[in-house]
């Protein structure tokens, strides 16, 4: 009796450890810009999820393609059904890392700026890619989280039909922005 007393008291003390360093957002901020300068082309949706692990530096995010909302009906209709096909691949997803995590001091309020290096899947395709970004750090805990990078839509997939060439960039701009709080198990 006494062992498994012991292995139950190890393994919660093993998951609020872990959870002690770990900071998370249900409602992170992602936009999605593929402006030309013939059209506005901007999604946005502000119920990304996003995850920063502070004892390894590693960082997750995810989101749902259909949370996008764009200025017309019929552009929201378009990125979901012709280009981003959400009903085949319903979210995007990164995992990858803080390269330059050992630089954010959690003891010393401030923003840093971050390193972020991993894969992003996005319409089936997961694809390596770099970005950059900065945490904010007030009393001891991570509260604010952003990134921002470039994806090639033929990198994924994507397809722009000749008709609208010239109205959809062939580079977006990806950004996420998240208020953190603590991960609390």
């Amino acid at each position: 009796m006494k062992k498994v007393f012991f292995s139950l008291l190890a393994l919660v003390a093993t998951f609020s450890l872990s959870a002690q360093g770990k900071f998370f957002s249900k409602d992170a901020n992602v936009a999605f810009d593929a402006n030309s300068p013939l059209e506005k082309i901007e999604g946005k949706t502000n119920k990304g999820t996003l995850v920063i692990d502070a004892a390894t530096g590693k960082v997750e995010s995810a989101v749902l393609i259909k949370g996008f909302h764009f200025k017309s009906a019929l552009m929201e209709e378009h990125f979901n059904e012709n280009y981003m096909e959400s009903g085949k691949f319903p979210k995007s997803t990164f995992a990858g890392d803080i390269t330059n995590f050992s630089s954010v001091n959690l003891k010393k309020d401030g923003t840093y700026p971050i390193q972020i290096k991993g894969n992003l899947t996005m319409h089936g395709v997961t694809k390596p890619v770099e970005a950059k970004g900065s945490l904010v750090v007030k009393g001891g805990a991570i509260t604010n989280g952003s990134a921002a990078f470039k994806v090639l839509m033929a990198d994924y997939g994507i397809a722009i039909p000749a008709a609208v060439k010239d109205k959809i960039a062939k580079e977006a701009k990806i950004d996420i922005s998240a208020a953190l709080q603590k991960l609390v198990k």
